[in-house]
């Protein structure tokens, strides 16, 4: 038999979560983004659901393959556009899309050879200081675009630094519309937070919104609002089971370095899931855990792999019971991943991506 570790991706909850963030960014097209293998989930994984998107927006040119390769024929665009002149070659082979952030990029569009011109995505440095061109650089980047043969149509994009949090995006909106409210082509702003919290506002949610996290059931802005206030809902459970239990004494202590001391009588279920199935190691004793559907808590330090939880008030746990380390439960109960990510003080991006490769997955019935 095999080890009892599954990593299960539910096909409705997507369908659930891009309506969800249709609806809160009403009439603008999607991408779904599937950068990072899906965000973990795996691209072949999720591409059913995924194709009521308007479009794909992913990283690099072999994810652009894999989705080509599994049927789709609508846009696709590369979030970082690309590395070197030659990519261009397969843009053109493949019809991607793809983002100009530098003058680089321009340049090698200017020598590309090509007898099909390119819809690229220009983007603007608003305040993020990551890609982009400087506001004031900006018009001439659209300048030189529009001039040369090899450039269809240009649109224009930017990316939020605090669409999440208190500061908002208020500012780089203005930035954002103060350069570009005269220059014609479509408009991608909107990341997952920006969708959900501002995505009524139409000059916010543009012409295309980019939903990542939201799209997999983690909310942008946790703890701020929860999954169930956003109406998400999970796509991926990391669930195992109960390999042992141990009865603890006032004093004993549990797993390497002895960083948990039982003060009372304890009884520990022993878990396999470990940090090499991708379950974070610096999640600390009281992170939550569900044992057959009920709330418990880990205690002591994660080794290469197995964990303890707490089943002292549990008398129906055993060895074979259900364990839920984030996800849904067989009984319908949910521990959402940013409790988890919360926990070890991370966000829910980290623990989706970072699923180990020994971890099966399945696709829920």
């Amino acid at each position: 038999m095999p080890r009892p570790i599954l990593a299960t991706i539910d096909p409705q909850a997507i369908t659930n979560n891009l309506a969800r963030v249709r609806l809160a960014a009403p009439d603008a097209k999607v991408w779904g983004v599937v950068k990072a293998n899906a965000y973990g989930h795996g691209i072949e994984r999720v591409y059913e659901s995924l194709r009521a998107a308007d479009g794909f927006a992913l990283l690099d040119l072999a994810e652009a393959q894999r989705v080509r390769a599994l049927g789709w024929r609508g846009p696709i665009l590369l979030l970082e556009g690309v590395f070197e002149a030659r990519d261009l070659e397969l843009c053109s082979r493949l019809n991607l899309w793809h983002a100009v952030h530098c003058n680089e990029q321009i340049d090698m569009l200017a020598t590309h050879k090509t007898q099909q011109p390119h819809r690229v995505f220009l983007k603007m440095n608003s305040g993020m200081n990551r890609l982009g061109f400087a506001p004031q650089r900006y018009r001439a980047a659209w300048t030189r675009l529009d001039a040369l043969p090899q450039v269809d149509e240009i649109s224009l994009m930017t990316h939020f630094s605090d669409a999440d949090g208190a500061r908002g995006i208020a500012h780089q909106v203005k930035v954002f519309e103060d350069i570009t409210h005269d220059l014609p082509g479509e408009r991608s702003l909107a990341n997952s937070a920006a969708s959900l919290r501002f995505g009524q506002d139409a000059v916010v949610r543009g012409d295309w919104i980019r939903p990542g996290i939201a799209v997999y059931g983690s909310a942008p802005d946790f703890p701020d609002h929860d999954i169930a206030h956003w109406g998400l809902q999970p796509v991926m459970t990391l669930a195992s089971r109960i390999i042992g239990v141990q009865q603890l004494q006032p004093g004993d202590t549990v797993g390497y370095g002895s960083s948990f001391k039982a003060d009372v009588p304890l009884r520990i279920g022993i878990v396999a899931c470990g940090y090499a199935d991708g379950y974070p190691r610096h999640c600390t004793t009281g992170t939550p855990i569900l044992v057959d559907g009920v709330r418990a808590r880990l205690v002591g330090r994660v080794s290469m792999d197995m964990l303890t939880v707490d089943i002292t008030d549990m008398p129906h746990a055993h060895i074979g019971s259900e364990v839920t380390l984030w996800g849904r439960a067989s009984n319908g109960a949910l521990l959402a991943i940013d409790e988890v990510a919360r926990a070890a003080g991370t966000v829910g991006y980290e623990l989706m991506c970072a699923v180990a490769p020994r971890v099966p997955f399945a696709a829920m019935a």
